[in-house]
């Protein structure tokens, strides 16, 4: 049977944002998709969906993003028995991961810190380390890629502000080792994009935030983000050819103060 391509996504949420949108737009154009996250009924709701749809899905619980756990659930991916067979080829895979961690300064605790850097950080490491090792095994493809990894940053990833100093540590340094990957392994025909997410997302939970204005938010698109959008863009990066590679693509709605 041929070899189908495989996309990896670490972090759905509830999976009403980025991540559920870009596994559902990828499982359209023929993807095999892998989701990662921490609730095994966000997860299994997912893969039906996207079952549904007619696409192929599979779930992944992690029971927190360490550096160990993050390894030993990409490896069970990479060997994991497709129910449709043949073999699959890692040559996508999303860091949608992150810890909202909130606070002034002074308020901030060291288990803030630590959260926000070992999710953010440690856990993107062994992520980016077990995927790499997997690209690299891969030929070109037609665009002349071996793989595309992916980052979701935010407005945090590139200025810190007066609630952000532990989320906006996280967040930079993800972005640092992103820049840091796509300088080393772009010599190997290895694609890294980070995405900088300037704005709300249109998500259940950013709705509930809302209270009274919460129709009318959700109504104007110039407004908020649509992962829809976003996950659209993913695939614009992943489609690129290796003659005009993004490392960065900023994106925020027409209306967003930036």
């Amino acid at each position: 049977m041929s070899t189908r391509p495989l996309l990896i996504i670490a972090g759905i949420g509830n999976a009403t944002g980025t991540g559920a949108a870009t596994a559902r737009a990828f499982a359209k154009t023929g993807y095999r998709v892998a989701l990662i996250a921490r609730n095994a009924d966000h997860l299994n709701n997912l893969v039906e969906q996207i079952s549904g749809a007619g696409g192929e899905a599979a779930a992944f619980p992690i029971p927190e993003y360490t550096y160990t756990a993050t390894t030993d659930v990409v490896d069970k991916i990479l060997t994991h028995a497709w129910p449709t067979g043949g073999s699959s080829e890692l040559r996508v895979a999303l860091w949608n991961v992150g810890v909202n961690v909130f606070g002034t300064f002074l308020n901030v605790t060291e288990k803030d810190i630590q959260s926000s850097l070992e999710v953010h950080v440690t856990a993107g490491f062994a992520f980016s380390r077990r995927v790499i090792l997997a690209f690299k095994e891969n030929a070109l493809d037609s665009a002349g890629s071996r793989g595309t990894l992916l980052f979701t940053g935010a407005t945090a990833s590139i200025r810190g502000n007066v609630f952000t100093s532990a989320f906006a540590a996280g967040k930079h340094g993800i972005r640092a080792l992103s820049q840091s990957l796509a300088k080393e392994f772009g010599k190997e025909n290895i694609h890294v994009a980070h995405t900088i997410i300037d704005g709300s997302i249109l998500t259940d939970l950013s709705l509930s935030r809302r209270g009274d204005a919460a129709e009318a938010w959700k109504a104007n698109p110039d407004l908020r983000l649509d992962a829809e959008s976003i996950a659209k863009s993913y695939l614009y990066l992943v489609q690129q050819d290796r003659s005009a590679w993004t490392w960065e693509l900023d994106l925020r709605p027409a209306h967003e103060k930036w």
